[in-house]
């Protein structure tokens, strides 16, 4: 699949967890005049407080997630964090955004990123990041929603992670959200020019 074979175009946004990703594509999808749509994700974990089924994530049980996987229907998908809990990319809602000329973004880790670029080579790529794992730390302890030994993993995992944000297009700090968002807003009305 090319991106460009229809209107739309795709972007993958990445970064380590704490980064701040989720709070900038939210800023990005009320602020900036692009049509943008976010992909929302398919997962097997149990939804957070406040979590909405559809508009975080599409909460499958882990039947009716090997069912898609078997069927094809992601672009990508693993199990993150070594968690036991699986998330995928759907390809039918990934296609029917480009197809309907929208900017369809996917915040995705770095894995499935690269995943998904085998089959969209043309995507723009964009690593959002805290500046340091010690912010990333902070962050993590500050927002609560994990234990110890989970923020210890998405440490370890966010280690690797950056290493290989020299391998986007753009990479963005976020010490800013609002300033953030300006940014990746600012990139893709460059993108679409």
């Amino acid at each position: 699949m090319n991106a460009q074979e229809s209107n739309g175009k795709l972007v993958i946004i990445s970064g380590p967890s704490g980064a701040g990703k989720s709070t900038v594509v939210d800023l990005l999808l009320k602020n900036c005049s692009l049509p943008l749509k976010l992909s929302v994700s398919a997962t097997t974990r149990p939804p957070r407080k406040d979590e909405v089924d559809g508009e975080a994530y599409h909460f499958l049980d882990e039947h009716a997630f090997a069912e898609l996987r078997d069927e094809d229907a992601f672009l990508e998908y693993k199990d993150v964090f070594a968690s036991g809990y699986w998330y995928g990319t759907l390809r039918e809602t990934v296609t029917t955004g480009l197809n309907q000329g929208l900017w369809v973004i996917l915040e995705i880790d770095i894995q499935g990123a690269f995943s998904i670029l085998d089959s969209i080579p043309d995507a723009t790529t964009i690593f959002i990041h805290a500046g340091s794992i010690e912010e990333l730390e902070r962050r993590l302890k500050n927002r609560g929603t994990d234990a110890a030994e989970s923020i210890a993993r998405r440490l370890q995992v966010a280690r690797d992670e950056m290493s290989f944000g020299e391998q986007y297009m753009h990479q963005i700090t976020n010490s800013d959200p609002m300033q953030a968002m300006s940014d990746i807003c600012s990139i893709l009305e460059k993108v679409g020019d």
